[in-house]
């Protein structure tokens, strides 16, 4: 059975977008996974199809109504995970992408305005993901990101499978830097033990990079790291 994903949107025509590109675009086109973008407003019920009024309480923008959405949901949810791309849910990580393709497939809730009502995100059980601390207009853009995480992870999408277990993240650590031809560069060179041979020393090389750049870049996720070693550590 090959991975489906389901977005609910308001504005369907936004996909398949850059996921029918590259990667992802191929993948589809062979059948190693598919794509459903159905249109939230088609569950509309009132001539003008709304799907969104004022907040109760007051406040700036339009909400989206519980009804709309619920019936929107209700046509699609099958079992597979719903998640609900939103700037205050937890952080969407290279873990969970791993999980995801790893299982049947997923259906992403796409709010606009100022979100959706929160009624309607619990009765459905969708879990709040983010995929960073920003704020974007809607949650179209961040689907295509989650997807494009995860469909690269399907069997025979990418060409190389140790390629996904060097990446960032993969390990707890960011990637090392990458090189290649010409060796020298506008007096830039290449590190020497990557033209060695050694592939102990290289990896050797390219493990202390990685610690490095994670140390100075992403305080957060060397301490982390650290936590693990020292969990998996045997006792004195």
């Amino acid at each position: 059975m090959s991975f489906h994903a389901t977005i609910l949107t308001l504005f369907p025509t936004m996909f398949p977008g850059p996921l029918g590109e590259s990667l992802a675009g191929r993948a589809l086109a062979a059948g190693l996974w598919s794509l459903e973008a159905r249109d939230i407003r088609a569950h509309a019920t009132d001539r003008h199809r709304t799907v969104d009024d004022t907040p109760f309480g007051g406040g700036a923008g339009m909400v989206m109504r519980p009804d709309v959405v619920a019936a929107a949901l209700g046509g699609a949810q099958d079992g597979r995970p719903t998640l609900y791309l939103t700037p205050r849910g937890r952080r969407f990580t290279q873990a969970e992408a791993e999980n995801l393709a790893a299982g049947p497939g997923v259906i992403l809730l796409c709010g606009r305005y100022e979100g959706i009502d929160q009624r309607a995100i619990e009765a459905s059980g969708a879990q709040e993901v983010s995929i960073g601390d920003y704020v974007l207009s809607g949650g179209e853009l961040a689907a295509m990101v989650l997807l494009d995480a995860v469909i690269r992870l399907l069997p025979g999408v990418m060409g190389a499978a140790e390629s996904a277990e060097e990446e960032s993240f993969s390990a707890g650590l960011l990637e090392y830097p990458h090189f290649t031809r010409p060796a020298d560069w506008n007096g830039r060179p290449v590190p020497p033990v990557l033209l060695s041979g050694n592939h102990a020393s290289i990896a050797a090389w390219r493990r202390q990079e990685s610690e490095k750049i994670t140390r100075e870049r992403r305080p957060d996720l060397w301490a982390a790291y650290q936590a693990a070693i020292a969990s998996t550590a045997p006792a004195p």
